[in-house]
């Protein structure tokens, strides 16, 4: 049996991840407007998921359709049932099961819904059977974002794509405005944590991003598909496998501290793949960073180091060995904030090897370690390399095992 997932715009999808990791033979489908009932009238697929924009799209092609996606207007899931197409919505049963992970009931409760588009549907049908006070915010509508901040919210769920890569400098709503705010749901996967994601974890407000959610609405699809129940367990090892995955490990610490060494042995004990950071540099502009540090400066070496590290985070699952000087950007930081678990390699200063380094020689390690000490400890992981180099990698895999759970 085939399945699919179609759409306009796919390449960002995790859903031939997921189902493949189950073992189902799965494809994304890039189909323009014109061509959905093409599609539909001669696909030879046993089932098939539907997104964004088509989950209306489809409703005049079904035989039958499910009671909640007949409410909703949407379906995202199709089962080919001996040529009768069924139409269902499973995004509703992500939805809840985000919610019950979380310990969040919306019973009497204020929920802002951001956006109206065919996420908001399922949304909106959540809130409606849990039996909260929800309204909708649009840029345009009643409820704007300049004026949504008059409504005592205490959920926020957004359903825009405002924070998805690659325009990961935005957010919908201001959350400090919100003084009585106790869970913020973000359907957006990718980054794992958008800003709206990280300003929730500042503020100590429950939060969960879209990732529980869309790994549980394509397991129950697969039942539907396959006429079978899953487990929780079975949800749980998907996300953890799927988040993972995505998760890049970014090395940070003095010059010499053996970040590029450590690196590579941590990318190959897991899986993953090794990026040195000054070798990108290189690599994109012919020159080593102690050539272009000579020559143009500090300042212009780390304007390009900045502009390098933003291509390099465009990949997900790999380990960076960061520049010595990379975490003084509060730029770089925050783009390694967004999908990357940072391990600080500290060492010994009498053990750094400064030669071909030209800040170490000029500065001396003991005034740049000084200036980045603080940066440093703010890693989520503090691993000493003063010893045996087997340890410190045992350590850091330890470390990020740990640290990993917390992004979802």
């Amino acid at each position: 049996m085939k399945f699919c997932l179609i759409g306009e715009k796919l390449s960002h999808s995790y859903s031939k991840e997921i189902h493949s990791l189950c073992g189902l033979d799965y494809t994304l489908k890039e189909i323009v407007r014109c061509g959905v009932g093409d599609f539909i009238e001669n696909s030879s697929y046993h089932g098939y998921n539907v997104t964004i924009p088509y989950k209306k799209d489809v409703l005049p092609f079904l035989h039958e359709v499910s009671v909640e996606a007949k409410e909703m207007g949407a379906v995202n899931t199709v089962l080919n049932k001996n040529g009768k197409l069924l139409g269902y919505n499973t995004d509703v049963g992500g939805i809840l099961y985000t919610l019950k992970r979380k310990g969040v009931s919306l019973n009497g409760k204020t929920v802002l819904i951001l956006g109206t588009g065919g996420a908001s549907k399922a949304v909106e049908y959540v809130c409606k059977k849990q039996g909260a006070k929800y309204f909708f915010v649009s840029r345009a509508g009643e409820i704007n974002y300049q004026n949504c901040y008059d409504i005592n919210a205490q959920v926020i769920i957004n359903a825009t794509p405002v924070g998805m890569y690659p325009l990961i400098d935005d957010c919908p709503v201001d959350l400090q405005k919100f003084s009585s705010l106790e869970f913020v749901f973000d359907l957006i996967y990718n980054p794992q944590k958008t800003l709206l994601i990280k300003t929730a974890n500042r503020l100590n407000i429950k939060s969960s991003n879209g990732l529980p959610m869309l790994v549980e609405q394509a397991l129950l699809a697969q039942d539907i598909w396959l006429s079978k129940t899953h487990t929780e367990t079975e949800t749980e090892n998907i996300i953890s496998k799927i988040s993972e995955s995505k998760l890049n490990i970014a090395l940070t610490g003095m010059p010499g501290c053996g970040k590029s060494t450590i690196g590579k042995k941590l990318a190959k004990s897991l899986g993953k793949e090794f990026v040195d950071l000054d070798d990108e540099i290189t690599k994109i502009t012919g020159k080593t960073p102690s050539k272009i540090i000579t020559e143009s400066g500090e300042l212009e070496f780390r304007k390009i180091e900045t502009q390098t590290l933003k291509t390099v985070l465009l990949k997900t699952g790999a380990v960076i060995s960061l520049g010595g000087g990379a975490i003084l950007s509060e730029e770089n930081r925050r783009l390694l904030s967004l999908n990357s678990v940072t391990i600080y390699i500290k060492r010994d200063l009498a053990l750094l090897e400064s030669k071909g380094r030209p800040l170490s020689q000029k500065l001396g390690a003991k005034k740049l370690f000084e200036e980045r000490k603080p940066l440093y400890e703010t890693a989520d992981i503090c691993i000493d390399n003063n010893g045996d180099i087997e340890t410190t990698i045992k350590e850091s895999i330890k470390g990020y095992e740990t640290t990993r759970s917390k992004w979802t």
